[in-house]
């Protein structure tokens, strides 16, 4: 019995040693400058202090569809307390695609299409929807891989505003 212990302990250190990796977990959050869709110009270290989201999806995802309600939610209610979301769109459609779904679901917080440059320094991987989580010192704290809640965004939101 303890050796199946030790083991399924020792595997369980492996799994969390690999997923913080992979995720990125505890390393600083790559810089980036990116031009919105909107025409303005986000750059990390213009938004490092707050507790950032960048999300990377795209407008035929249905994971992303669903989280994007919650998302709106939360940015209007957290975002004058330190939220930041920045919607990373991978549309192969282009831009014009990506504006008129924000204008249909009446997304308020910042949208970009991705470029090689963020793709590469982020890794999001082949999965979406796929969520950085910054902590206020420029930090990766998560990354989640798949739909999250809003209950998730808001408890993680809370952990890191304190």
């Amino acid at each position: 019995m303890k050796m199946k212990s030790r083991m399924m302990m020792a595997a369980l250190i492996v799994l969390s040693v690999t997923a913080c990796t992979y995720g990125q977990a505890g390393s600083k959050a790559p810089d980036f400058s990116i031009t919105s869709l909107d025409g303005s110009n986000i750059s990390l270290e213009e938004i490092k202090g707050n507790v950032i989201f960048i999300n990377f999806w795209a407008t035929w995802c249905p994971p992303c569809r669903q989280e994007i309600p919650g998302f709106i939610e939360l940015y209007e209610k957290y975002k004058e307390d330190g939220m930041v979301i920045l919607g990373v769109s991978l549309d192969r459609g282009g831009s014009n695609v990506v504006k008129e779904f924000m204008q249909e679901y009446s997304i308020s917080y910042p949208m970009a299409m991705a470029t090689k440059e963020l793709y590469e320094a982020y890794e999001p991987g082949q999965y979406i929807p796929t969520t950085f989580v910054i902590d206020r010192q420029g930090n990766i704290t998560d990354k989640h891989v798949g739909y999250m809640s809003k209950e998730m965004m808001e408890k993680l939101f809370l952990e890191l505003s304190k």
